[in-house]
C-alpha cells in the first residue's frame, strides 16, 4: 500500500506569520499616545502641543531609522534587529510610567519608542516579502502591512479602557509586556534567508534558483548609497512626497488626533478608541485586498484611487463627528479602514520595480518621508487645535494634500525591464 507524500508548509509562511505577530506587538504603543493624551493632560496639565511634539519626534525617528534598519538587516540579520527593536519598545513603554515632566515624553515616547518601532516597521515587511517570496509578494506585503497598522488600532480599546479605569501607567505596562512576549518567538522562528532553512523562496524554482550574494560593507554606507541613487530619479520624489502625505493623513492626523477631536465633540475616549479599532479591523481586509490587487493591476492607478477616497473622507469628517456614533460615522470608519494603509503594497512593489535590488533600502527612505509627513501633521494639528479650538482646518488641509498625492502617483513610472541600474 503506497503512502501519499506529506505536503509541508513552506518555511516562508512561518517566517511571515511570526513577522506579522511581531509587527502587531510593536505597533501597539505607536497609537497609545492618542489614547493617553487626555489622561496625561488631566493629570499633569500638559498642552496638546507639547505632547504632539513628543509624538512628532517618535514619528520622525520611526521613519528615519527605517532605511538604516533595512541595511542592518541585510548586514547582520532580521532576527537580531527585530529582537533589539522589541527591547527598545518595551523599555520606552515601561519606562514611561515614571514620567513627571513633559520633556520626558521626548525620551520615552520619542527616542526609545520611535527608534524601536522604526527598526522594524514596514522595512521588515518589505525585507520578508522580497527575500522569502517570489510568488504572492504583493499579497504578503499586504498581510504584513495589515499586521503593523492593525496592531496600533486594535490595541487602542485596551489601552483606552485601562487608561480610564486603571490608569495610563497600567496601559503603558501592557504594551511593554506585549513587545517583550514577542521576543522568544522571533528568536526561535525567524531566519534571514530561505537557504538558512534549506529552501528556495516561495514560488521560485528550486532547480534553477540561485541564492543572491549576501550584503557586505557598512550598513550606514549602504543606506546612504541607496538614497544617493534614488534622489537622482523623478519617480523617487513622486513616491516620497505622496507617501509623506499618506503618513500625514493616517498616523499624523487620524491616528493621533481623532480621539482628542472626538472628545472635543463630547464623545468618550473609550468610544472613540473603539471606532479607531474598527478602522483596524477593516484595514486588514483593505490592505490584504490591496496586496492581491497589486499583483494584478497597475500600482499607480491603485494609489490614485486610494488617495482620492481618503481625501473625500477627510473633507467630510468635521460634519460627521458628534457626541455619539451614528451611521455616517460608521461609514467613514469603514472607508478609512479599507484605505488606511492600502497604499503600502503598491508603493513597495513600485520601489522594487523601479530600483531593483536597492528596492528595500529605497523603500526605507520612502517610508522615512511617510513618517516625516506624519510628524509634521501630528504637530501641525496640535497647533491648529490650540490656536482655533477645533481640528476642522487640519482635516481640510489633509483632504487637499490627498489630491496632490493622487496626482504625484501617476509620475512613479516603473523602470523598463532589463534597464541598467548601476
Amino acid at each position: 500500500m503506497s503512502s501519499r507524500p506529506t505536503r509541508r508548509v513552506h518555511p516562508a509562511w512561518w517566517v511571515a506569520a511570526v513577522a506579522f505577530l511581531a509587527l502587531f506587538a510593536a505597533a501597539g504603543f505607536r497609537a497609545a499616545p492618542g489614547a493617553l493624551m487626555v489622561p496625561l493632560n488631566e493629570e499633569f496639565g500638559w498642552t496638546v502641543t507639547s505632547m504632539s511634539a513628543a509624538v512628532s519626534l517618535n514619528l520622525v525617528l520611526f521613519g528615519l531609522v527605517a532605511p538604516f534598519a533595512a541595511a542592518l538587516m541585510d548586514r547582520f540579520g532580521m532576527r537580531q534587529v527585530m529582537c533589539a527593536a522589541l527591547g527598545l519598545i518595551a523599555l520606552g513603554a515601561g519606562g514611561s510610567v515614571v514620567m513627571t515632566a513633559s520633556w520626558q515624553l521626548l525620551v520615552f515616547w520619542g527616542l526609545l519608542i520611535g527608534g524601536g518601532t522604526g527598526s522594524m516597521a514596514l522595512v521588515l515587511a518589505a525585507t520578508v516579502a522580497n527575500r522569502w517570496f517570489v510568488a504572492r509578494r504583493g499579497l504578503v506585503m499586504g498581510v504584513l502591512t495589515a499586521g503593523s497598522a492593525t496592531g496600533q488600532l486594535a490595541l487602542l480599546p485596551v489601552v483606552a479602557a485601562l487608561a480610564e479605569n486603571v490608569g495610563w501607567r497600567a496601559a503603558s505596562l501592557v504594551i511593554a509586556a506585549a513587545a517583550l512576549a514577542a521576543v522568544p518567538l522571533v528568536w526561535t522562528v525567524i531566519r534571514d534567508h530561505p537557504e538558512d532553512r534549506g529552501a528556495a523562496p516561495y514560488g521560485a524554482d528550486p532547480v534553477t534558483w540561485t541564492p543572491p550574494a549576501r550584503a557586505t560593507g557598512g550598513a550606514v554606507a549602504r543606506a546612504l548609497e541607496g538614497l544617493s541613487y534614488a534622489v537622482r530619479r523623478r519617480a523617487f520624489w513622486a513616491l516620497a512626497v505622496a507617501f509623506a502625505i499618506c503618513g500625514a493623513t493616517t498616523n499624523g492626523l487620524i491616528g493621533i488626533h481623532f480621539i482628542p477631536s472626538a472628545h472635543d465633540h463630547g464623545m468618550s475616549t473609550t468610544t472613540a478608541a473603539g471606532l479607531l479599532a474598527m478602522v483596524g479591523v477593516f484595514d486588514i481586509a483593505g490592505t490584504v485586498a490591496s496586496g492581491w490587487l497589486t499583483d494584478r493591476f497597475d500600482p499607480r492607478l491603485l494609489l490614485v484611487g486610494y488617495y482620492t477616497f481618503r481625501g473625500v473622507s477627510l473633507m467630510l469628517l468635521p460634519w460627521l463627528l458628534s457626541d455619539s456614533v451614528h451611521p455616517s460615522m460608521v461609514l467613514f470608519v469603514v472607508i478609512y479602514g479599507l484605505d488606511w494603509v492600502a497604499t503600502v503594497p503598491p508603493t513597495a512593489v513600485l520601489c522594487r520595480e523601479i530600483f531593483g535590488d536597492r528596492g528595500t533600502i529605497v523603500f526605507g527612505w520612502v517610508f522615512a518621508s511617510h513618517q516625516v509627513g506624519a510628524a509634521l501633521a501630528a504637530l501641525g494639528a496640535g497647533v491648529v487645535r490650540d490656536s482655533f479650538g477645533s481640528y476642522t482646518y487640519a482635516w481640510w488641509a489633509g483632504a487637499a494634500l490627498c489630491v496632490v498625492a493622487a496626482t504625484l502617483s501617476i509620475l512613479a513610472r516603473p523602470r523598463v525591464v532589463g534597464a541598467d541600474l548601476t
